[in-house]
């Protein structure tokens, strides 16, 4: 190699790491991230979520029996975990890993200390003429953070979204806050990958699994499952999607998948 090509890629090396270097955390994390192992404690690890998740994906939920997508995100919407239930990461709908995180981050953007609301309590509000109308357009998926690095990656304990802000809003059922044993709200659970009201029932199933369904209230109407979600859409004319007796309603998927929602656990 000639001293003239030897010094032009020692120059445009010198240019590019500096960049490389603001784009990379001193730990290769991406710029903006956050370190998970702080970040997360006191919520589920990656093989915690899998195995709940698992289980709850193997009962009757109602759907179409599909395997699943599930994440976790802090109080900050921190993507903490994300898990599958499949043999590989093609055995469910490759686009449910982001809708999963989206879910996580509604529940918990959407949540309070003393109230929670489950993505599957968004969907009549968010409706043209809904209290909440255009909520479904706020805080954009950050899709830096959804499709960043190895696709090989997705799922496992070191899926790349994990340490970001994923952002991002979802108005059907499978998203549900999290609360620990002492009422503090931890986060957001978030499962996609079948109907979205079986979506809703393995969610419940793997929140009550992981111990953290401790939920102070919500706008169900029932003590005892508050952000349980609520089939009270009756038919109205001009109305494709009908009313909401109480405002919250989402649409029945299956006459199943509504009985089952009526028998989950009950919060402790």
């Amino acid at each position: 190699m000639s001293k003239l090509k030897t010094v032009v890629l020692a120059l445009a090396f010198a240019v590019t790491l500096p960049g490389y270097a603001l784009a990379l955390g001193n730990d290769g994390q991406n710029k903006g991230d956050v370190d998970p192992g702080s970040a997360c404690k006191g919520l589920p690890t990656h093989s915690q979520l899998q195995s709940a998740l698992s289980a709850a994906r193997a009962q009757m939920n109602g759907g179409f029996n599909l395997d699943m997508w599930g994440t976790i995100v802090n109080r900050d919407g921190v993507v903490c975990a994300v898990a599958f239930t499949g043999s590989n990461r093609s055995a469910q709908w490759p686009g449910s890993r982001v809708i999963s995180a989206q879910k996580a981050n509604t529940a918990n953007a959407f949540s309070l200390p003393a109230l929670a609301l489950s993505t599957a309590n968004l969907y009549t509000a968010v409706q043209p003429g809904g209290s909440l109308f255009g909520l479904q357009e706020s805080n954009p998926v950050n899709t830096k953070v959804a499709y960043r690095g190895d696709p090989s990656d997705y799922g496992q304990v070191n899926d790349p979204m994990i340490g970001g802000r994923i952002g991002g809003i979802n108005v059907f059922g499978g998203g549900l806050a999290l609360y620990d044993s002492k009422g503090k709200l931890l986060g957001g659970l978030g499962v996609s990958g079948d109907s979205s009201c079986a979506d809703h029932n393995i969610a419940w199933r793997t929140r009550h699994s992981l111990k953290l369904d401790f939920v102070p209230a919500g706008v169900s109407g029932d003590t005892t499952r508050p952000d349980n979600i609520v089939y009270d859409i009756t038919a109205a004319p001009g109305l494709q999607i009908g009313v909401s007796a109480k405002g919250w309603g989402h649409p029945a998927c299956s006459d199943a998948a509504t009985t089952i929602a009526a028998g989950l656990p009950v919060i402790p």
